[in-house]
């Protein structure tokens, strides 16, 4: 089957007021740029956005903290961006802080169909409030609920028209995990090549995920923070 759609545009148009949305990258590393710029165009409203981080000031989700298109963020790592701390101190967004590992086998146990897991992890913190605690082997752990998500966005190095993706370097943290957990899986690829011209050993994200798939343009590839000393 052929996923192929022209661009980003296309790609989202669909999205809702109030839809969930999954997205992929690691900090600024590896976020879906183009279909991020796409939401900011198509102006939905009340999103809530699972993502490692909230982008910066005025790049990545910052762009749609700017527009205030989100509701609520569920995020690991959130210190980069004072707009966003700003919303959320004045009330604007909700943020659902959580562990970077429990974010994680959140998103993968929701894209396996396991609905909740226990884990050790923010047992006796704030994290563990209203949450269920059993003991296993003399631990305590808490309960966390699985996440999917109406819409997964993500970004890709390679991608074919079957929507079989490869990954690079840091972008492939948080990408694979993502892709698993929406309902409706969207890729943009910085290269999109023929089918068959991907090793099968090297797909880490199965086109069975993936729903639309389209080649990205104008990468600005930012980097978060710059830190140089002299020689």
């Amino acid at each position: 089957m052929n996923k192929i759609v022209a661009n980003a545009d296309i790609a989202v148009q669909d999205v809702f007021d109030g839809a969930t949305i999954t997205l992929g990258g690691f900090g600024v590393c590896g976020i879906p740029e183009n279909c991020i710029a796409a939401l900011v165009k198509l102006g939905v409203k009340n999103l809530t956005c699972v993502s490692n981080n909230a982008g910066v000031d005025d790049f990545g989700l910052g762009l749609l903290l700017q527009k205030r298109q989100i509701k609520k963020m569920i995020s690991s790592y959130v210190g980069e961006n004072k707009l966003f701390e700003q919303l959320v101190l004045s009330g604007e967004v909700e943020l659902e802080a959580t562990p970077q590992g429990t974010l994680a086998e959140k998103l993968r146990a929701g894209g396996a169909g396991i609905p909740a897991f226990f884990t050790p992890t923010g047992v006796g913190t704030v994290v563990a409030t209203g949450k269920e605690v059993r003991v296993y082997n003399g631990h305590n752990y808490i309960l966390e609920e699985s996440i999917t998500t109406d819409f997964a966005i993500v970004k890709a190095w390679k991608g074919d028209a079957l929507g079989n993706l490869v990954f690079r370097k840091t972008a492939r943290n948080f990408n694979p995990i993502a892709a698993t957990a929406g309902r409706i899986t969207i890729a943009e690829v910085e290269e999109l090549v023929p089918v068959g011209s991907i090793d099968p050993d090297m797909v880490h994200t199965p086109g069975i995920y993936v729903k639309r798939i389209f080649q990205g343009s104008n990468y600005e590839k930012r980097i978060e923070n710059r830190t140089t000393r002299s020689n």
